[in-house]
């Protein structure tokens, strides 16, 4: 039988399959590429590959690589999902172990964020809170962890990496920049740097406190070089450029292939490297955020800026220029209404 037809029935493709099936329960599949690659799918839209014990791993590694956490954000799912059906033609030869992942398939359906609750928040144990329980999304980021621990311990003698694939509703002054998720004492390996590159990213934020995503969740629970890359804008299924995402497609290529980076030490320079220096709550009732709601990530401001204010407080930027990231003054109360930032390093006036 056809490898296509062991993993995903009639259906036509990985992705088609995952929609098809967003709401089943179905058994594990298996098949067996005729280089000898093994293919497991795990659960909808989740497969893991794993090459032939022969096979050199010339970095040492394993890889987990998610798309569609949001389901509205299509276009890193589309590129993952032409990636799987390359390896899966033979096209592409795989020298690491994957693990391919659509995070909310009932999302993706609905061409929707998400249904109930933001997945994307929910990692890291979240989705255990008694608030959460009755929501699909919970359940479905407790299985992602299990999964993901598993992959883990089975690869466990090599370097993990984590990428997790976004399109952003806001428009940015940066289209394309990743999250390197808070751990104490990590610093950013230069080749992560270069991979970043190598997909078009060019800005790094470094977030400054644990958090709840799912990069976050596998930085510091599994210890994986992790990083959430937004990539664009969303846009519906069928109707992204692909042309925007060459970056990343074939960087992509180039790790599941075990090939070096292209890019050089001398490079480096060109990624912009930025620090959170305040965050922005929803402080409750009196609260005045005074950002535009059509602010683009990125957007920079003046020193002396008033940014938020209540009765007992008001936020203005320092003495350096500051941008804003994912402002949201519709954020429940306690919540994160938006991160104030600046590039590391950067100098007065």
């Amino acid at each position: 039988m056809h490898t296509s037809s062991e993993l995903f029935g009639l259906a036509t493709n990985w992705l088609t399959h995952t929609l098809s099936h967003s709401d089943s329960q179905i058994p594990n599949a298996a098949s067996t590429l005729t280089d000898g690659t093994g293919v497991i799918r795990r659960d909808v839209g989740i497969l893991e590959l794993t090459p032939p014990s022969t096979t050199p791993n010339p970095n040492h590694e394993a890889l987990i690589i998610s798309a569609g956490v949001h389901g509205n954000e299509t276009a890193p799912i589309e590129v993952l999902n032409e990636l799987v059906s390359d390896i899966l033609r033979g096209d592409l030869p795989i020298t690491c172990p994957l693990l391919l992942i659509l995070g909310n398939p009932p999302a993706m359906v609905a061409g929707e964020r998400f249904l109930d609750v933001n997945m994307n928040r929910l990692f890291a144990g979240a989705h255990a809170k008694a608030e959460y329980q009755n929501f699909p999304e919970a359940h479905r980021a407790a299985e992602l962890e299990r999964l993901c621990r598993e992959f883990s311990d089975r690869h466990s003698g090599l370097a993990l990496s984590h990428y997790d694939l976004h399109t952003a509703i806001r428009p940015s002054c940066r289209e394309k920049f990743a999250l390197y998720p808070f751990v104490e004492g990590r610093e950013v390996p230069a080749s992560q740097c270069r991979f970043l590159l190598e997909a078009d990213v060019e800005t790094l934020l470094l977030q400054h406190k644990a958090g709840t995503t799912f990069s976050s969740f596998t930085s510091s629970k599994l210890g994986a070089e992790s990083f959430t890359i937004e990539l664009g804008k969303v846009r519906p299924f069928g109707e992204n450029d692909h042309g925007r995402f060459s970056g990343i497609r074939e960087a992509l290529r180039r790790r599941f292939s075990g090939e070096p980076s292209p890019a050089s030490a001398e490079n480096l320079g060109r990624l912009t490297v930025y620090e959170v220096v305040h965050e922005v709550l929803n402080t409750g009732q009196g609260f005045r955020f005074h950002v535009a709601d059509d602010a683009s990530n990125f957007t920079e401001y003046a020193p002396g800026t008033v940014i938020w204010e209540d009765e007992r407080t008001c936020y203005r930027v320092g003495d350096r220029p500051e941008a804003i990231v994912f402002p949201n003054r519709q954020v429940p109360v306690g919540q994160r209404a938006g991160l104030m930032i600046r590039p590391q390093n950067s100098s007065g006036a």
